[in-house]
């Protein structure tokens, strides 16, 4: 069995309903991840319960040495006209032979497997939604509670969202059936929406997560330069901080043009107690071609500072208390460009189907790490002057929801 030297916690939490993306473990983590969202994301959310239907969704990940691919299914049904039940099975296959994998150690694949149920309840002008998730892979277990409250006011025209999400992860470590750590997580939200005027929506949220534990990779490793031969280097394992709090707000607003069309704008300020400060900047263009066929299109930039305690070669053997060479903890940037196009079919003379639609959204990723280094380039480069890393990636979306 090969030992992999990386494995994602559960990158994105998302509170049912919620209107922001709950901040993931890692800032270029979530950034990934909101490439598979779709680009027209509403900034507002009305008091009614969304109809009941079957969202089947296939997700793929290819770039940097690691395809991430799997289904998706999720199912909404409500009970009554106030209440209404989900559940979603998600899977994620991941082939894996990345700059950080090939470093320390040998290709792999693994599955991670997630179930999620749900309940939302609608009173008068407020909506109260409850979940549960686990995820699960072979070495790290995830168990999460959330609860949120969207209360709508001045008849529609602003909309206050509060939500809260409570995890707790088991990590372990192949080959090693006695190793077992934990993480708590904490995440609380705070969402306004407001309608500006009839064309117009601007929407601020502020998310505040804090995680206690093992929250450093149990399979990678830093290096540290070699204390009898400069020219070579050596490994030791990485060792983080047993807290991080981190703190994230973004204000989006979308305008609908009068030719049936509309343009969505996002900032997003990331910042957390390891010293990472990171800026998302996104505009969207969507437009709709006629009844049926929509045309989307989307910039995204990301860029971030390195944690404090990250290097990408120490000067020597536990040079300071806290180590970390992962990447995604340098300073780095990235662009996504991002298409797609969706279909949908409104009372539709299929049997029980009240609506139908198809979407297939294509994002390209690109990025450029600024002081991580490509230690697989060869063995012609001294310690510290290996070249800078970069990859490409593609992300490819294809969904079918079913109304009934």
């Amino acid at each position: 069995m090969s030992t992999k030297p990386g494995n994602q916690p559960e990158a994105l939490r998302v509170v049912q309903g919620a209107a922001v993306a709950v901040t993931d473990f890692r800032p270029v983590g979530a950034f990934l991840i909101l490439a598979l969202l779709p680009f027209a994301a509403p900034v507002a959310e009305s008091a009614t319960l969304p109809a009941d239907n079957v969202d089947v969704l296939y997700h793929r990940y290819d770039g940097g040495g690691m395809v991430i691919d799997g289904p998706s299914v999720l199912v909404r049904k409500s009970a009554g006209s106030q209440v209404s039940l989900t559940g979603q099975y998600y899977v994620d296959s991941v082939s894996a032979a990345s700059v950080d994998v090939l470093a320390t150690a040998s290709p792999y694949q693994e599955e991670r497997t997630e179930y999620s149920v749900g309940l939302d309840y609608l009173y008068d002008q407020s909506t109260m939604s409850l979940g549960f998730t686990n995820s699960s892979e072979n070495d790290f277990e995830s168990d999460t509670v959330f609860f949120s409250v969207t209360q709508e006011f001045f008849g529609g025209m602003s909309t206050l969202k509060m939500g809260f999400a409570s995890g707790w992860d088991e990590v372990g470590k192949v080959g090693n059936p006695s190793f077992e750590e934990d993480v708590d997580r904490r995440n609380y939200q705070l969402g306004l929406s407001q309608v500006l005027t009839r064309n117009s929506l601007l929407g601020i949220d502020l998310e505040v997560v804090t995680d206690e534990g093992y929250l450093q990779n149990p399979y990678r490793q830093n290096r540290y330069l070699n204390p009898n031969d400069t020219t070579s280097f050596l490994y030791q394992p990485e060792r983080y901080p047993e807290t991080r709090t981190s703190t994230a707000v973004a204000a989006r607003a979308l305008y609908h043009l009068p030719y049936r069309a509309s343009l969505r704008g996002e900032y997003r300020f990331f910042t957390d107690s390891w010293g990472i400060d990171a800026h998302t900047v996104e505009f969207a263009y969507v437009h709709a071609l006629d009844a049926r066929w929509t045309l989307e299109g989307s910039v995204r930039y990301y860029t971030q500072n390195a944690a404090d305690f990250y290097s990408d070669l120490y000067a020597f053997e536990n040079s300071q208390t806290h180590l970390g060479r992962d990447k995604e903890l340098s300073t780095l940037s990235g662009t996504t460009l991002g298409t797609g196009a969706v279909y949908e079919w409104k009372q539709t003379s299929l049997p029980g189907i009240d609506r139908l639609q198809f979407s297939l959204l294509l994002s390209w990723l690109s990025f450029d790490y600024d002081d991580f280094r490509d230690v697989t380039a060869g063995d012609n480069f001294l310690p510290g002057e290996e070249p800078l890393y970069s990859f490409d990636a593609w992300v490819t979306r294809a969904s079918v929801i079913l109304d009934y």
